[in-house]
């Protein structure tokens, strides 16, 4: 996802409610966020599918990470061999 750029990505919910079209064309074209402000503050913000899902991905991998290292940390991790020879054993080698 390209970095926000703070001139033409931050933009006041009035604002985005009176161009919703062109706001939502923006984004799609440039794969870049917009945020929206309210009362000054940022309130929402506003991505094309593709990175959103791109995002959830990467969330996802590093929540597996994540626990991974958490488990190795208690103990329960796997050496790279005795893991190799699992994954042949249910793969049927």
């Amino acid at each position: 996802m390209p970095k926000i750029k703070l001139r033409e990505d931050i933009r006041p919910l009035s604002e985005f409610r009176a161009n919703v079209a062109a706001v939502l064309e923006q984004v799609q074209d440039t794969k870049r966020a917009v945020v929206l402000t309210q009362h000054g503050r940022s309130a929402a913000v506003i991505l094309d599918v593709e990175s959103y899902e791109d995002l959830l991905r990467e969330v996802e991998l590093l929540r597996d990470v994540r626990a991974a290292e958490a488990e190795i940390a208690t103990g329960r991790g796997l050496g790279h061999r005795r893991a190799k020879a699992q994954v042949l054993a249910r793969a049927g080698r």
